[in-house]
């Protein structure tokens, strides 16, 4: 299996995308490092149990310190997945700064921390980085009503392609998907007259992003890879 024994990070992983990409890793003989705010929010976890499954909670993913302790309580980490953020919809006269800074923590603060820990932490082995980006961060126009969300995630994407190219000669590979609206049990409950047929699953994403995360990825690096689906 392409990852056995291998350790990933995976922030988020505790949500739908997340958990999708824990059942895949694990069934590929990965063990899997997940992150949680609290013990309240594994609870509902399946794979909390899962002896290839490590959860922590050590705070904030938006605070250096809560990133320091978890990457330096993983052993040679292979792969750092982040998924982990949050959406929030307003137009720009009702989004206060509190309301933008919520997004840029939430979305492009813990994805660069965790970034720069997983480079600290892989060093000169090589490794791979998988951010998660969004559709409106590719296409800006989609983004309106919601542009806390767009920017924050527009800053995602940049980072990951200028990251990818400062890190290339360490072996390190770093990409991020860009989902458009996925198939979740949220998001069905939130648009019940969508069209679910067209939105991509969260295991289609899961499998593209492992692998981008894969040692099978050899020479891609930098991509902002879309995942819509039929949407």
């Amino acid at each position: 299996m392409a990852y056995r024994d291998r350790h990933v990070v995976v922030t988020g992983g505790t949500g739908a995308l997340g958990r999708a990409v824990v059942e895949q890793l694990i069934a590929d003989g990965a063990i899997c490092h997940v992150p949680a705010l609290s013990e309240k929010e594994t609870q509902n976890f399946p794979l909390r149990d899962h002896a290839q499954v490590k959860i922590s909670t050590d705070g904030d993913l938006a605070d250096e310190a809560a990133v320091a302790r978890l990457f330096a309580s993983v052993p040679q980490v292979w792969a750092s997945i982040h998924i982990a953020g949050g959406f929030a919809a307003a137009p720009v006269a009702e989004t206060g700064k509190a309301d933008l800074m919520r997004q840029v923590d939430m979305n492009f603060v813990t994805c660069f921390l965790c970034c720069r820990a997983a480079v600290r932490a892989m060093g000169n082995n090589g490794g791979r980085i998988v951010n998660v980006a969004a559709r409106p961060a590719l296409e800006w126009r989609s983004g309106a009503g919601m542009a806390a969300y767009t920017a924050s995630k527009a800053a995602v994407a940049a980072l990951t392609v200028a990251l990818a190219e400062e890190v290339a000669k360490q072996g390190i590979l770093v990409n991020a998907v860009a989902p458009s609206i996925m198939d979740t049990p949220a998001n069905r409950h939130a648009m019940p007259k969508a069209d679910f047929s067209v939105w991509p699953k969260v295991e289609e994403v899961a499998a593209t992003i492992l692998f981008l995360a894969s040692p099978e990825n050899k020479v891609t690096r930098g991509g902002i890879v879309p995942v819509y689906g039929k949407s």
